[in-house]
């Protein structure tokens, strides 16, 4: 602080100190005449030196006073010329519509208004017509649209390759234009439409701003803020964030692909958004978030760039779109490679290429708790919801060798495995309808998937160049001492599995298999923690239910000890009367009621199979965007038609299961009455 030096400076233009300057010099020049003079010496030479250098100090006064009043003339000019020309403005604004540019800056919108007189108007980058409205951007075609004004009605004409959006939607054909519509001519040049005078009144033009135009846009393409589910207006801040990030790269993703076409890139960009419960093994509906999708319309390879990341490629490609302009206006010779034939490794529009994952399926494992086997068909769906291929997987219970289990193995009380080992394999079958190979055939795909406490992923092998793969994938798992922990994830969660597209030149994705504990025989160890591990109680509140709920278990237990003790003496006796003990000749054996009970239980687990997906079919049944009041009629109809049999379905199911269950309870206590 003590080294700052402030010097004061006298605020002055440099014309008023040059003058002051002059006028110095010529009074010390006087000064020194008047002294020669007063010393009687003679000094001719020195005096005329003198007298030259204050006459051109004079003419020099004289000039700088003379231009000063010229700059002022020319600046009254200019201001007469500016009061002439808002005169004229305001008289044009309460006679003709005209179009108001609207700026990302709010200052700077509102600065710019076009007059749409009467008769046909070319609108474009061309200014050597008369009739014609000249504007630059970029996007902007030479001859961009024509304005018609006739018959105090305005239309708006495209022509051909000129890409024209009017209140968020494409116009391809003419179009009338009403008060206060919202155009964007090129990649983003926006205007407000001010009709006549008669048919402004007393609206507010001040909601029409920036962001007003870009959620327009993104509402057109689906994107818009809901109401959260308690019905109230207040929106969730994460989807909230989501929305705005979409508006603020929507324009920018429009110039990238603007540069990339007039650079001959041949790169599409396209925004999408991610939906992270995808990933989530509970199925939650967790954050959300936007990414931009590159393609090479060429080679069909596809990258997936981050917010961070597009943001600052978009800056290095304005920096090749000016010099490639320049280079084009003969402004600026630029020495070495053009702009549009840069290295791969320096070019803004290319990455080196990388696995991409294409969508996930949940394969739920809450029927690994009872011992039972499934097969589902899963639907792999995309960050945006579309089906991007149909999966084959199976979930097998298994011994230590890996033979299936039985029926007999099935178990109806899933706290049976406690502390016991539980083996089973995941099976990956076969992959159906890849559309990711289906779009270009050169691409292979991989299944990822990673297990309860897996420290890492597991990957199939890839596969190549087929529509519809076999995997033949299987993975054995098994918890030595099956604990707590491990019961509460089979009986909640789902094994997410990961598909991921390759492309050529891109590495496989391999299993890392140092950190993850295996068995001599290949087999997976999960849940490494064992049986004694318990969960931290938080309050007095979870410990009590904590307690509940072991007396529960401890009475179910004794429950079913007593119905195992009974039915073995069951057994017992069924035996005998097949030896011929009387007293139960001529009875039908029948099946013991675990067993009955176990079969009731897989009915009506296969049953709920179908059930979910009846579900999932009806949550990603919806209108198409185009859909007209009859198809809108039509999808009401199917949608009611998806409720009906998704309702009667699992009325059905219930049903059955409380039917089989009476079933059981009455004939176990008319085998209790009759051999008791």
């Amino acid at each position: 602080a003590k080294r700052i030096q402030n010097r004061a400076v006298v605020n002055e233009s440099p014309t008023e100190r040059l003058v002051k300057e002059l006028k110095a010099e010529n009074a010390r020049l006087l000064q020194r005449l008047s002294r020669l003079g007063q010393e009687g010496r003679r000094a001719n030479d020195e005096t005329k030196e003198l007298r030259q250098l204050l006459a051109h100090n004079e003419l020099q006064i004289r000039a700088i006073q003379t231009l000063w009043e010229q700059h002022l003339q020319e600046a009254l000019k200019d201001w007469e010329q500016q009061y002439a020309n808002i005169t004229q403005e305001r008289r044009m604004m309460q006679m003709h519509p005209y179009i108001l540019n609207i700026n990302e800056d709010a200052q700077l919108s509102g600065v710019v208004k076009l007059f749409i007189q009467e008769g046909e108007w070319d609108i474009g980058l061309c200014d050597s017509s008369p009739r014609s409205i000249s504007i630059k951007g970029l996007g902007i075609q030479e001859r961009h649209a024509v304005f018609r004004n006739e018959q105090r009605r305005v239309t708006l004409t495209p022509l051909t390759g000129s890409k024209v959006i009017v209140n968020g939607n494409t116009a391809s054909q003419t179009t009338e234009l009403q008060h206060l519509d919202r155009l964007i001519l090129g990649s983003n040049c926006t205007y407000l439409f001010i009709g006549y005078p008669s048919e402004r009144g007393g609206d507010d033009w001040s909601r029409y701003d920036y962001d007003y135009f870009q959620s327009e846009l993104a509402a057109a393409e689906g994107i818009h803020l809901g109401e959260s589910s308690a019905g109230s207006s207040q929106t969730d801040p994460s989807l909230l964030a989501v929305f705005y990030d979409f508006i603020k790269l929507m324009p920018m993703v429009a110039e990238a692909n603007q540069m990339s076409q007039e650079l001959s890139k041949g790169v599409d960009f396209k925004l999408e958004i991610k939906n992270l419960a995808l990933s989530d093994p509970k199925g939650h509906d967790l954050e959300k978030d936007t990414v931009v999708r590159v393609t090479s319309k060429g080679s069909k390879q596809v990258w997936m760039w981050s917010k961070a990341k597009f943001v600052n490629r978009k800056f290095l490609m304005e920096e090749v779109y000016q010099q490639h302009q320049a280079e084009q206006s003969g402004d600026n010779r630029v020495e070495g490679l053009s702009p549009v034939a840069l290295p791969r490794d320096k070019d803004p529009f290319w990455d080196p290429v990388e696995p991409l994952l294409l969508g996930t399926a949940h394969l739920w494992l809450q029927s690994l708790a009872f011992r039972i086997p499934l097969e589902e068909q899963l639907e792999v769906l995309g960050s945006e919801g579309s089906e991007e291929a149909i999966l084959q997987a199976q979930l097998v219970p298994c011994s230590s060798t890996g033979l299936p289990l039985g029926e007999d193995d099935i178990l109806i009380d899933p706290t049976e495995i406690l502390g016991r080992r539980l083996d089973f394999q995941l099976v990956l079958d076969q992959c159906c309808g890849l559309r990711w190979i289906r779009e270009a055939r050169n691409r292979g795909v991989q299944i990822g998937f990673r297990l309860f406490d897996c420290s890492q992923p597991l990957y199939t092998p890839a596969v190549w160049h087929n529509v519809n793969p076999l995997l033949d994938h299987r993975v054995h798992f098994a918890s030595l001492h099956t604990s707590q922990r491990l019961l509460d994830y089979l009986q909640s969660s789902a094994v997410v599995l990961e598909l991921w597209g390759l492309q050529e030149g891109c590495t496989h994705l391999t299993s890392s298999l140092e950190a993850v504990r295996m068995t001599t025989e290949g087999i997976f160890i999960i849940d490494e923690s064992g049986p004694t591990e318990t969960a931290p109680v938080d309050s007095a509140e979870l410990s009590c239910s904590v307690r509940a709920l072991q007396q529960d278990l401890e009475e179910l237990k004794s429950v079913n000890a007593s119905l195992r003790k009974e039915n073995h003496s069951l057994r017992e006796q069924l035996n005998t009367a097949r030896n011929g003990v009387e007293g139960v000749r001529g009875r039908s054996v029948r099946p013991s009621c675990d067993a009955e009970f176990a079969r009731a239980l897989k009915v009506f687990y296969h049953s709920m199979t179908s059930v979910r997906g009846q579900l999932q079919r009806l949550r990603r049944h919806r209108p198409s965007e185009e859909s007209d009041l009859l198809g809108l009629r039509l999808f009401v109809d199917e949608q009611s038609r998806l409720l009906r049999d998704f309702s009667e379905q699992l009325e059905q199911s219930v049903s059955t299961l409380k039917q089989d269950v009476a079933a059981i309870v009455r004939r176990k206590r008319e085998r209790s009455g009759v051999w008791s």
